[in-house]
């Protein structure tokens, strides 16, 4: 059962390293089981790869209140959109009095399935991501790459060469985001059909 979650999930399984342990892609239907169902207005987004797992969930918003029914003819009708303060005052509080409880499903979710775990919230459409892993990633780019890099560099897009490899990721994932996922429905139904084994052996 998938308990109502959305997930996304990529990246090859580990080496040797997390042969032993279970499938990641279960990792929804454990924090399912796992997770208060008070913590968050509905199922939480879980995000998968090699190295991490990001939990993500929408914070209920707080009952609005009551219009005075004294309030003057002309004065603006209340708009619907949560203030700033608001929301930063729900995740402040999210965090601090969820932070003994995450540290505990992190470290079991770690040991479970060799994966970090990262958390974060959504708050009337806006996503914060507390602490989360950053992987260094090594390549090698030929002069006309280091080029794209370095451009981006002394016009202050970026910072230094590996902040201006990230920003160009991102903006990758941006723009390339269904046809990635459609290849990473694709490897999923590759290691079903791989686990499945030959038929009518």
């Amino acid at each position: 059962m998938r308990h109502g979650y959305r997930g996304r999930g990529f990246g090859r399984p580990g080496g040797w390293q997390q042969a032993d342990l279970p499938d990641a892609a279960e990792a929804p239907d454990w924090f399912a089981g796992r997770l208060p169902a008070d913590w968050f207005a509905g199922p939480p987004t879980i995000e998968i790869d090699r190295d991490e797992i990001v939990v993500i969930g929408e914070l209920p918003i707080p009952a609005a209140e009551p219009v005075d029914a004294e309030q003057p003819a002309d004065a603006e009708p209340p708009t619907g959109e949560v203030p700033k303060a608001t929301r930063e005052g729900l995740i402040a509080r999210f965090r601090e009095s969820t932070r003994p409880a995450r540290m505990q499903i992190a470290q079991e979710a770690q040991a479970r399935y060799g994966r970090n775990v990262a958390w974060g919230v959504s708050v009337d459409g806006e996503r914060i991501l507390f602490t989360h892993l950053a992987v260094p990633v090594m390549t090698r780019l030929r002069q006309p790459e280091r080029k794209v890099l370095d451009t981006l560099v002394d016009a202050g897009v970026a910072r230094s060469r590996a902040d201006a490899l990230a920003w160009t990721v991102r903006l990758a994932g941006q723009h390339a985001e269904e046809w990635l996922d459609e290849l990473r429905e694709a490897m999923r139904k590759v290691d079903d059909l791989r686990a499945e084994g030959p038929r009518g052996l």
